[in-house]
C-alpha cells in the first residue's frame, strides 16, 4: 500500500511550469468544540502559491498563523475546504498517503530546531535520506551540512551545538531532500539578531538555488517584507492585499 502511494506522488508532483501553483488553499475553516463552546479558529482561508514563490503567513499572537500552516502541511485537518499540494487534494487521502507526499514533497524548520539529541549534526541530516531509502545519504547529508557552514561540526551532538548552529543544522536537514515546499514556524525566534540573520540568509539562497516554495510564519516585519508575498491573519481571516 505504501509504495504504490510514494511512486503517485512522484509521478504527479512536477510543477507544469517554473511559476504553476505548487499550493492552494481552498476556502478553509477551523474550528474547536468543548465544554465552553466553539472556538473558530479560521475562517474561509483561500489563496495559492506558485513555484518557487517565497511567502510570509504574518499576524498578532493567536490570529491562527501556527494552525494554518499546520493544515498546509497535512498535520492539522480543516473542518470545512481543502489544501491542494503538488496536485493533490492532501485531505481527501488516506493519512499514509498524506504522510508519503509530506516525505517527498514538504521539509519543515521549526523554532525549537526538533533535532534528535542521541544523534550527530551529521546523523540529523541523514535521518531523512535514510527513512526514503535514497542511497548516498552520507554523502548528501556531508555537503549540505557544508553549504550551512558546519562542515567541521558533522560529528557534535545538537548539545554542544550553539543555536544558530542547530537551526543550521534543521535547514541542512529540511533541505537536503531537496523539497517542493518548506515550512518554517518563527525559524529565528529563538536566536539572537545577527544568528537570525545568517540563519535566514542561508534559507533564501537555498530556497533560490534548489527551487523551493518557502513559506514561513513569523512577527519579524523585515523577514516577511523579504518574501515575494504576504499573508495577513487577522481573527481568522484573510486580510485583503492594499
Amino acid at each position: 500500500m505504501f509504495e504504490p502511494a510514494v511512486s503517485s506522488v512522484r509521478g504527479d508532483a512536477t510543477p507544469a511550469s517554473p511559476r504553476s501553483s505548487i499550493i492552494s488553499v481552498e476556502h478553509v475553516f477551523k474550528s474547536v468544540t468543548d465544554s465552553t463552546g466553539t472556538l473558530t479558529i479560521l475562517r474561509d482561508i483561500d489563496f495559492s502559491l506558485n513555484a518557487r514563490e517565497t511567502a510570509a503567513i504574518v499576524g498578532a499572537s493567536g490570529s491562527g498563523k501556527s494552525t494554518l500552516l499546520s493544515i498546509i502541511a497535512g498535520l492539522d485537518t480543516p473542518t470545512q475546504g481543502t489544501v491542494r499540494l503538488a496536485g493533490h487534494d492532501i485531505f481527501a487521502i488516506s493519512e499514509d498517503d498524506r504522510a508519503a507526499l509530506r516525505a517527498q514533497q514538504v521539509g519543515f524548520v521549526f523554532q525549537s530546531f526538533q533535532l534528535m539529541g542521541n544523534l550527530t549534526a551529521l546523523e540529523n541530516v541523514m535521518l531523512p535520506l535514510e527513512l526514503s531509502g535514497s542511497k548516498g545519504a552520507r554523502a548528501q547529508a556531508t555537503d549540505m551540512l557544508k553549504r550551512v557552514g558546519l562542515g567541521e561540526r558533522l560529528g557534535h551532538y545538537p548539545k554542544v551545538l550553539s543555536g544558530g548552529e542547530q537551526q543550521r543544522v534543521a535547514l541542512a536537514r529540511a533541505f537536503v531532500v531537496q523539497p517542493a515546499v518548506l515550512l518554517a514556524d518563527e525559524p529565528t525566534g529563538s536566536l539572537d539578531f545577527a544568528t537570525g540573520e545568517t540563519v535566514m540568509q542561508l534559507m533564501f539562497e537555498l530556497n533560490q538555488e534548489l527551487g523551493t516554495t518557502l513559506v514561513l510564519v513569523t512577527h519579524d516585519k523585515a523577514i516577511a517584507s523579504r518574501c515575494e508575498r504576504r499573508i495577513t491573519i487577522e481573527a481568522g481571516q484573510l486580510v485583503p492585499a492594499a
